[in-house]
């Protein structure tokens, strides 16, 4: 399974010449200073409208953090994501946001589609194996009629928080390394890195928080690879919303954020897991993204994500 680098090579050659490390710094920091605002204003707001609606307010932050109303508000604070990366795009590399999504600067569907179809194939055997490691599942509190009602909501706006993180570290600092360095553990590395250290959890053990990251670190270069495959951001996009959806609507590993979910399954987060126990967690998520690459790259998958022909992203 070999994969032809000319994709990638016309993508990261894209940027214009105001693509400077000072300024993909600066941009980075536009970014960040955005989502910042955005989630602060999005949280005061949501607080207010819970403590206000609730009829007695005894269950404080994390009360509201876990309830449906601030998964909803988490979720929309990374429209400040999008916010901050046209602001960047625009005003310090002079380049239009579409840019980041691939050589003909649009999303390539049919890759998206086969992201989010890949990802739901492995997550669902990764789900059976966990299973099979800790046979502990609930019924989510949200009746079925609920559910239904807010899949379509809860999609979108996971579309959105997924959408954002691509666009980032996918889009803007993979791409903006990439045309400063030429080696690889530069501009896939530090992305990866810098994304899987947003999902460390003070509230784990620091065998389950090894577990966790490990399986992000091999999410996040399998993001990377398709990209690289492809010169476009959509298989990757279908691919991590394919996984959140997962964690949001169908069954959570989570003390929090599982409001909306049909099934709970032991928490991460809890008590009682040994050493093992995170290695054997460590090795499904692993091995389930390893599997997400071959459904996605082997020339005889079904779901194989095709490249960006120059012609097609000359037309664009």
């Amino acid at each position: 399974m070999t994969i032809d680098p000319a994709p990638f090579e016309r993508y990261r050659h894209s940027p214009n010449a105001r693509t400077t490390l000072p300024r993909l710094l600066l941009g980075t920091g536009i970014v960040v200073l955005f989502w910042a605002a955005t989630t602060v204003a999005v949280l005061v707001g949501g607080t207010y409208a819970f403590f206000a609606w609730q009829a007695a307010p005894s269950s404080g932050m994390q009360g509201f953090l876990a309830s449906p109303l601030g998964i909803l508000t988490a979720l929309v604070s990374f429209a400040g994501i999008w916010i901050g990366l046209w602001v960047a795009m625009r005003w310090v590399h002079g380049e239009k946001l579409s840019a980041l999504l691939g050589n003909s600067r649009r999303v390539s569907w049919s890759g998206f589609l086969k992201g989010v179809t890949g990802v739901l194939i492995t997550s669902f055997i990764s789900e059976v194996l966990l299973y099979l490691l800790q046979p502990q599942i609930a019924r989510g509190p949200i009746g079925l009629s609920s559910w239904l009602l807010f899949a379509i909501p809860i999609a979108a706006l996971t579309l959105l928080q997924t959408s954002s993180e691509e666009l980032l570290f996918r889009g803007y600092l993979l791409r903006g390394l990439a045309s400063r360095f030429k080696s690889p553990f530069v501009w896939a590395l530090l992305p990866a890195l810098l994304f899987t250290s947003l999902h460390w959890s003070a509230s784990s053990s620091a065998a389950i928080n090894a577990c966790v990251l490990a399986s992000i670190a091999a999410f996040a270069m399998l993001l990377t690879l398709v990209v690289y495959a492809t010169g476009n951001l959509g298989a990757a996009l279908g691919a991590h919303l394919g996984n959140n959806l997962t964690s949001f609507l169908l069954i959570s590993h989570q003390e929090s954020y599982n409001s909306f979910v049909l099934f709970n399954a032991r928490p991460l987060e809890g008590p009682g897991w040994a050493t093992s126990d995170a290695v054997l967690i460590a090795f499904i998520g692993i091995a389930c993204s390893l599997l997400t690459v071959v459904l996605l790259l082997h020339p005889r998958s079904p779901l194989k994500v095709a490249a960006e022909l120059p012609d097609r992203a000359s037309t664009a």
